[in-house]
């Protein structure tokens, strides 16, 4: 289903397929093992079936007039066909395996593992949030779909017509949630109703124009056949289908909610370890580490420690009036107390916003390719986030694009509740969302060439989020070469203690996810950590600290991922020397696409080898 954005772990994304797309895969490494060739071509056409929006935003245009099937009998399905899959990867022989044969299969392997271990949480019967869910991505669906043909708006207003039958089933499943004693904590799902009421106003029912569904038919005549079968679908069946959904929730489900906020705190009377065992799994997913909750904890504590010592050295330089009044904690409360109410920080104009963001993406453009040997093709633009689900959402978000579908990506900022968005937190987080961080990733990722299409679409949090979190410390290294200060873009000491407070930040999330779910801490517990030790605004912090409740484990994958990634760059510098090339590092971090964290490992550290041995070669 698709995501809020890139921090979903998602292990697949359907993608072209078919003849033409399998005949690529072979004839580009035509000595490779065919039955493991043959599995992986099977694989990305399952994904394609399962999830067909994200194949259509990927260029598959088979499915475009379906939406995912989430009934029970076809969820059962596909885990049988998961398991079957598993079964006969399982008999190849790995020892016969070439190096880029064996990383599939590896990764295929990991796949189907996680799909098939994940079975057994049947998290399918809780598939809502204020921040997710039928709601939330139906609503923003066409924003990353293609519109240049009648068919596709055809086959679009065939998926409005059939949105209706899906919201049945999430409520079907949700039902089946309350039966066994499946259910989310009551805070993470208040206000989905509201917005399921706003998708089902009287104003959509008596003009569906206004419907976010219609948004891609106003380019159309009124009289266009496709945009008359979507008023239509809108009127008689997706309003009527957010009102039963938005009464269930208010009526029946979030009553039934459990009051209890960690996920090991869920314990049906069926499967009393379902709650130890989810977040135990979701670490895995989440980390592709194998670290338990406690080791995660300490590393976090830690890492706050060594974080707050840098931001005292920022606030020495900064102008803060009272920096010599104050000192220790009382110092950092006071300037980060300081940033959240003065003025001066915070825009008035969500325009103004906008435009700086987009200032800035230009800043940072002319940097890559001193830092990058290759780029992608695809561009990316900025966009605010709609206002409907601004409130629940973070400070901002990336939507993938395409080119093949012709869709562009997109930084998705949060203008909603300007005194909440600080400016020194801008840099940052454009270096996160855009460039270099998820675009550059991503569309890299979906332009490897010389791999099997399989490796274009896979996703790890631990892999993509610290990438991310790696690419606001890049911002160090860039700009108007040599800085004074050597801050790069962070020559301000605001501007660089919002960098230092986003680090913070997911420092922070490794004590408060943990704690949260193994810990037993409450939720004014963890937003008081996160405000006691960083500039956040009140309403973003109580905003993640809902986010990390009802997404267990996920908030773990950005920091683990990021000190990954800066050990193996620390790696190849201390045995490389003088040969190493940063831009070189970079390329081979990012070549493979999303891979887990020990996959990486090995990847650079033959990198690292093979270096060395061209150098002893030609020496």
């Amino acid at each position: 289903m698709p995501p809020k954005g890139v921090a979903t772990q998602s292990l697949g994304r359907a993608a072209p397929s078919g003849v033409a797309a399998q005949s690529r895969s072979h004839s580009a490494q035509p000595a490779r093992h065919r039955e493991l060739l043959a599995l992986l071509d099977e694989h990305v056409e399952w994904l394609a079936r399962t999830d067909p929006v994200s194949a259509s935003q990927r260029g598959d245009e088979r499915f475009n007039d379906r939406l995912p099937d989430v009934s029970p009998d076809a969820i059962a399905q596909a885990d049988e066909e998961v398991i079957e899959r598993l079964a006969r990867l399982n008999r190849i022989d790995t020892s016969r395996l070439s190096e880029e044969d064996r990383t599939d299969y590896d990764l295929l392997k990991w796949d189907l593992e996680s799909r098939r271990d994940g079975a057994r949480f049947r998290q399918q019967l809780m598939p809502v949030s204020a921040m997710n869910g039928p709601q939330v991505w139906l609503a923003q669906m066409s924003a990353q779909l293609s519109f240049l043909t009648p068919r596709h708006y055809a086959d679009y207003a065939a998926r409005l017509e059939a949105l209706p039958r899906h919201i049945d089933d999430h409520i079907d499943n949700m039902r089946e949630g309350m039966r066994l004693g499946i259910m989310p904590p009551r805070v993470t799902v208040v206000g989905a109703d509201a917005q399921c009421g706003l998708l089902a106003s009287d104003a959509h029912r008596g003009d569906p124009t206004q419907s976010p569904f219609y948004t891609p038919f106003r380019a159309l005549d009124g009289e266009d056949p496709s945009g008359k079968r979507a008023r239509r679908a809108i009127e008689a069946g997706i309003v009527p289908a957010f009102e039963r959904l938005g009464a269930f929730l208010r009526d029946e489900y979030v009553p039934a909610c459990r009051e209890t906020l960690g996920i090991t705190d869920l314990a049906p009377e069926a499967d009393p370890e379902y709650g130890r065992d989810l977040y135990e799994f979701a670490i895995r997913q989440h980390t592709t580490l194998t670290l338990t909750a406690d080791q995660i904890h300490e590393i976090g504590r830690r890492e706050v420690e060594r974080i707050q010592a840098e931001m005292m050295g920022v606030i020495a330089a900064s102008d803060y009036p009272r920096k010599s009044e104050l000192a220790g904690a009382e110092l950092l409360k006071g300037f980060c107390d300081d940033l959240r109410t003065d003025p001066r920080f915070y825009y008035t104009d969500p325009d103004e916003l906008l435009e700086r963001f987009r200032l800035i993406c230009k800043t940072i453009d002319p940097e890559l390719p001193r830092l990058f040997g290759r780029l992608p093709r695809l561009p990316y633009g900025v966009r605010a986030i709609p206002e409907i689900f601004a409130p629940a959402s973070p400070a901002a978000y990336y939507y993938n694009g395409s080119l093949k579908t012709g869709v562009a990506g997109y930084f998705m900022a949060n203008t909603y509740a300007l005194d909440q968005r600080p400016k020194y937190d801008m840099i940052a987080l454009t270096l996160h969302e855009a460039v270099p961080g998820h675009h550059l990733q991503i569309a890299l990722a979906q332009e490897l060439e010389g791999l099997h299409e399989y490796r274009t679409l896979l996703g790890f949090t631990a892999y993509v989020e610290g990438w991310a979190l790696y690419a606001e410390r890049l911002g160090l290294e860039m700009g108007d070469l040599p800085w004074p200060s050597g801050r790069g873009l962070y020559e301000d000491p605001y501007d660089n203690f919002g960098r230092l407070n986003f680090e913070m930040w997911r420092a922070l999330r490794l004590v408060v996810d943990t704690g949260l779910h193994a810990k037993g801490w409450t939720r004014q517990q963890a937003i008081d950590y996160m405000l006691a030790h960083s500039a956040n605004a009140v309403h973003d912090t109580t905003t993640e600290v809902d986010r990390y409740i009802g997404w267990p484990g996920q908030a773990l994958g950005y920091k683990l991922g990021e000190l990954k990634i800066r050990e193996l760059r620390a790696r190849g510098e201390r045995e490389l020397g003088a040969r190493f090339n940063l831009r070189d590092f970079h390329d081979v971090v990012l070549g493979a696409g999303a891979i887990p964290l020990a996959v990486l490992d090995q990847r650079v550290q033959r990198w690292i080898d093979r270096t060395l041995a061209e150098a002893g070669a030609s020496g």
